[in-house]
């Protein structure tokens, strides 16, 4: 069921990522050209994953007709495995963007205090920049999933991932001049014009624009799940590096100043917490070559500088599911920072989450909360 109007006119805003889930989504990878050796090494991590979150949370994972049967071997009887086409498994950025609606005069049925924002989509970039050249089965899972879930959808035209914004639940956005202000998306609109989008569709009144997203994050031009994160209203997570001969410093640098000279929605000045990257990592030529370059999709190439952060983590209910590159010094300290910043929460370590960073993301990108009615 499509409503008219936006999310804001019916009395619906996104919630914070902390705020109570009744389950997450996750897609199942397979496609060879993105995923090494046929998808085997990252299905294992995927699984983790999709485990890890199911001791707090109910999850479904959706896997193609090809994979439904190997899916549901791999993961755990306590996660929901359904049948559902796909190009690729970022259901971050192709899953709807759920909405809620808390008004105690809005609809009295509990599916109308849930919707989902179905944006459009073009495989990061479209023909030329994206990351496949088809991505029509994409355009349908946010459909799908509100089908499945009888949730109500509002479609919208604009072209935006959810791993391009992040909200406090309090009126405040994060996102990132690189992604949104690409002319790869929307060129037809001004900077205004998508904050009038933002503002309409996610019930936030101010928006937050940090210059550019992590380093080597080229396929989703800058998406701010890499870059930075909230960790409760006024309270923020920025990936970092000590390191001044790293490229990446000049964008942390640049992030820094901006939110250090900004507030948000409600006037705070914003609290800034470092969380350092890993050291820089490179895609070796045994990996690269188990990847099929056949041109459908972006080519993978040895010695290409991985997008990997601590900072592309999930909350859960209770939990943050945290990647873990084998980096000893700074996967332990990114479990120190993320445990002090989220005291009432337990910490899980996703080991192995390289393989997801092969791919082009990380576990951020890979789920989607879908909000408890309020």
């Amino acid at each position: 069921m499509n409503l008219e109007g936006t999310p804001v006119s019916n009395g619906f805003h996104m919630p914070a990522e902390w705020e109570p889930h009744s389950q997450t989504w996750l897609g199942w990878p397979e496609r060879g050209d993105n995923w090494r050796d046929n998808a085997v090494h990252a299905q294992i991590v995927f699984a983790k994953v999709a485990a890890a979150i199911s001791k707090f949370e109910p999850v479904t994972v959706c896997a193609s007709a090809a994979q439904w049967d190997n899916a549901r071997r791999q993961l755990p009887h306590n996660v929901r495995v359904i049948e559902m086409s796909m190009n690729d498994s970022w259901f971050r950025d192709t899953g709807p963007t759920f909405v809620v609606n808390k008004s105690k005069s809005g609809p009295g049925s509990t599916k109308d205090k849930v919707a989902g924002i179905d944006w459009n989509f073009n495989s990061w970039g479209g023909a030329e920049d994206g990351c496949y050249t088809d991505w029509s089965l994409d355009l349908l899972v946010a459909k799908k999933i509100l089908s499945v879930e009888r949730l109500p959808r509002f479609p919208q035209s604009i072209i935006l991932e959810g791993g391009s914004i992040h909200v406090d639940g309090e009126g405040t956005c994060l996102t990132t001049e690189e992604c949104l202000l690409n002319k790869n998306r929307n060129p037809h609109l001004t900077k205004v014009q998508i904050e009038d989008e933002l503002k309409a569709y996610l019930g936030v009144k101010k928006i937050i624009w940090l210059p550019r997203g992590l380093f080597g994050d080229d396929d989703t031009n800058g998406h701010v799940d890499n870059m930075c994160c909230f960790v409760k209203p006024g309270v923020v997570l920025l990936s970092w590096t000590d390191d001044k001969l790293d490229p990446h410093y000049e964008r942390g640098a640049e992030a820094l100043s901006v939110l250090s000279n900004s507030t948000d929605a409600n006037g705070r000045q914003f609290h800034i917490i470092k969380l350092h990257i890993p050291g820089p990592l490179y895609m070796t030529q045994e990996e690269a070559d188990g990847v099929i370059q056949d041109g459908d999709a972006k080519p993978r190439l040895a010695g290409t500088r991985l997008a990997a952060t601590y900072v592309n983590f999930y909350i859960a209910n209770g939990a943050i599911i945290a990647p873990q590159f084998g980096d000893k010094k700074w996967d332990d300290e990114a479990v120190r920072v993320l445990s002090r910043a989220f005291p009432d929460n337990e910490v899980v370590r996703i080991e192995g989450a390289r393989e997801i960073v092969l791919g082009g993301g990380n576990i951020h990108c890979i789920t989607q909360q879908q909000p408890a009615c309020p």
